[in-house]
């Protein structure tokens, strides 16, 4: 082996002459990278590092024959990286997309989900929309969940073409912290979504139901259509009496709570944004919350089919100078926000 190295020396020197230091010395270091190449598996190679060897490709032809650490794809596909990279910095816009959300809003978006019960993107959109913050409901639906309940839509159109006329009417029941049953009656127009008379009564009947419509429509306010359910409680007495006030009942067919839409959507509402929160002690207790809600109800909450407004028609506020302030509605279970002067 040893005289095997001898002879490729000596062959060197009779070839290069003159340059014999130079070619030992490369002799020298490449045996060195060969032993380090041994003992390292994958070299560091640094950002400068590619940067020599795109530089010196493109000013020596020979450069292949000198790389050690890498194949010469590996340093071509150097090249074309840092091309890329150097076009992708001129044409970059200096103002790309959209300007970002400001972090009071973020804030105030997070604020009003944590502290109203149910709140979705719909209904704090439309809140947004009386402050006279103009954010799209899509940005908001990326920060929260989203829940939305699509009403049939044959029925709707339905509703929709005798919506000044129509009233809906049903039953709903709470427990109490005894016990005992309470039923709850609501009467609902379909104009501006608006509750129009609500009671409440542990035995029900035809005849306390029919007084309830009375109640609700004094003198000549009457509507022409009633759409209710097949319950019982509708007896004889009730039909007789609602129709003696020139009001026409639509009934709704067995074991379809879709088609009175209106009704049902209120009473969950009822449900999901105050009585799955309260423990009702009696009657009296029921009213009260009720007559709570029914408030916040028609003057505060943003409703998706009124435009995100409310039944009762909310100024929109945009002085945008003034500080926004927190109004507690139904016990604190929601907030009513407002711009009020610092």
């Amino acid at each position: 082996m040893l005289n095997t190295i001898l002879a490729i020396f000596r062959a060197v020197f009779l070839i290069l002459g003159g340059h014999q230091q130079v070619a030992l010395e490369n002799i020298a270091l490449r045996q060195q990278l060969g032993i380090f190449r041994r003992n390292v598996r994958r070299p560091k190679i640094r950002p400068l590092d590619r940067l020599f060897w795109v530089c010196l490709r493109k000013v020596w032809k020979e450069w292949k024959s000198a790389l050690e650490f890498v194949q010469p794809e590996t340093v071509v596909d150097w090249q074309r990286r840092r091309f890329k990279r150097y076009w992708s910095r001129l044409s970059r816009h200096k103002n790309p997309g959209r300007p970002r959300t400001g972090a009071d809003i973020r804030k105030l978006v997070k604020t009003m989900a944590e502290t109203n019960v149910g709140w979705g993107a719909p209904r704090i959109h439309g809140e947004l929309l009386k402050l006279g913050i103009e954010v799209s409901e899509r940005t908001i639906s990326r920060l929260m969940p989203k829940g939305n309940i699509t009403p049939s839509q044959t029925w709707r159109t339905f509703l929709d073409n005798h919506v000044r006329d129509l009233v809906s009417i049903d039953f709903f029941t709470v427990p109490t912290a005894r016990l005992r049953v309470l039923f709850v009656f609501i009467v609902l127009s379909h104009e501006r979504r608006r509750v129009v008379h609500f009671n409440v009564t542990e035995h029900p009947t035809a005849e306390w139901a029919a007084q309830q419509i009375v109640e609700a429509f004094p003198e000549d306010q009457a509507p022409h259509y009633l759409i209710r359910d097949r319950d019982g409680i509708y007896g004889k007495y009730f039909q007789n009496r609602v129709q003696g006030m020139g009001i026409q009942e639509v009934r709704t067919a067995p074991r379809s709570p879709w088609q009175n839409p209106y009704a049902e959507r209120i009473i969950g509402s009822i449900r999901r944004e105050c009585l799955n929160h309260v423990i009702v002690f009696n009657d009296r207790h029921l009213r009260r919350i009720l007559k709570n809600y029914v408030r916040y109800y028609q003057e505060s909450r943003t409703h998706l089919s009124l435009d995100k407004d409310a039944p009762v028609t909310r100024e929109i506020q945009a002085n945008k100078s003034e500080r926004i302030v927190p109004i507690a509605q139904v016990g604190g279970l929601h907030h009513r926000y407002e711009r009020r002067a610092a």
